[in-house]
This record gives C-alpha cells, structure tokens and sequence, in this order.
C-alpha cells in the first residue's frame, strides 16, 4: 500500500507564494513519476506538474515560469513551490504517483490553495 501525505495549502493574497509538500511511503524511485495535480470547483482534475523517475519535470502551460516542482529523495518528498499566485490557481491540489510495479495510480487527500485578497 502507497500513502501519499500532502502539506503547505493555505489562504494567500495574489501574487504570493506557497510550498506543496507530498511525503511518499515509499522510495521515490519506486514510483514512474510523481507529480501533482489541481481541480477546481466544478472542474476537472488537471496535470500542474510531474517529475519522471529520472528527474525530467514537466509543467502545465499555467504553471510554467512560475511553478517548480522538485524532489529530496532522502526524504521521499516531491515539492511544488508556487510563486506569483493568482485567484486563477485556487484549487485542491492533489499529489499523484504510479508505482513502477504495478502502473497503479495513487492520490494524496488533497490541500486546499486559495488565492484571495
């Protein structure tokens, strides 16, 4: 069994910044990729960014430029360090990951971001 444990969510003015957090229980290499996504309200669930096995990032349009997503493999940790906020990314974030042994996919409960003045 995979738990997938996310911090950092909050309530920050536009323009701002804010860190994900998402602890893995197991090693980040025995995952395909890891990666975190965003749904907002009566939306769908939408890649923000990845980070393959071997270290390769890859960010939605909205996300590039101002989002980076970055992992400590000691800690078998992936982070996503949002900066220059806007209302447009509030969302839960969820943080996902496919286990190279099985290509099932697992889910983080979610962190609520809201950008707001």
């Amino acid at each position: 069994q995979v738990q997938l444990a996310e911090s950092g969510g909050g309530l920050v003015q536009p323009g701002g910044s804010l860190r994900l957090s998402c602890a893995a229980s197991r090693a980040v290499f025995d995952f395909n990729a890891m990666g975190w996504y965003r749904q907002a309200s009566g939306k769908e669930r939408v890649l923000v960014a990845s980070i393959s096995r071997g270290g390769s990032t890859n960010y939605a349009d909205s996300a590039k430029g101002r989002f980076t997503i970055s992992r400590d493999i000691a800690k078998n940790t992936v982070y996503l360090q949002m900066n220059s906020l806007e209302p447009e990314d509030t969302a839960v974030y969820y943080c996902h990951a496919k286990l190279v042994v099985t290509q099932y996919d697992y889910w983080g409960q979610g962190t609520q971001v809201t950008v707001s003045s």
